[in-house]
């Protein structure tokens, strides 16, 4: 089963950081250590307000599939899209995949109408 292809209707983005380590010796020098040239650690919460409990129950589902945080997956890119920044759209960047960091979190609004919070971190 595919990541449920609806645009959110928030986003909150963390870029992560650079793989770096810093090692301080007795007198206080600090030496660093760069070990890759991509940024890991990338984090994106999806909000998706009012929809329906059928499609709520898509991300449950799709949470299920991938065995929780276990497997990796796609996104698709009304999720990861649609910023606008001063120089046209700005994307999130693509790792080569996601997974959960911890299982969607659904409220209903009323009888029929749910919002949901999608937690997941950026895997290359």
């Amino acid at each position: 089963m595919a990541f449920p292809t609806l645009s959110p209707n928030r986003r909150q983005f963390d870029p992560g950081s650079y793989p770096v380590k810093t090692f301080t010796n007795q007198s206080g020098a600090e030496r660093r250590i760069l070990y890759g040239n991509k940024r890991t650690g990338m984090k994106l919460q999806l909000r998706y307000e009012n929809i329906t409990d059928s499609q709520a129950e898509e991300f449950n589902t799709h949470f299920d599939d991938r065995f929780g945080s276990y497997s990796t997956f796609d996104i698709p890119s009304e999720a990861k899209s649609g910023w606008e920044g001063a120089t046209g759209t700005i994307d999130v960047p693509a790792p080569n995949k996601w997974r959960y960091a911890k299982a969607p979190s659904i409220v209903q609004i009323k009888k029929g109408i749910s919002s949901v919070t999608v937690d997941l971190i950026g895997v290359l």
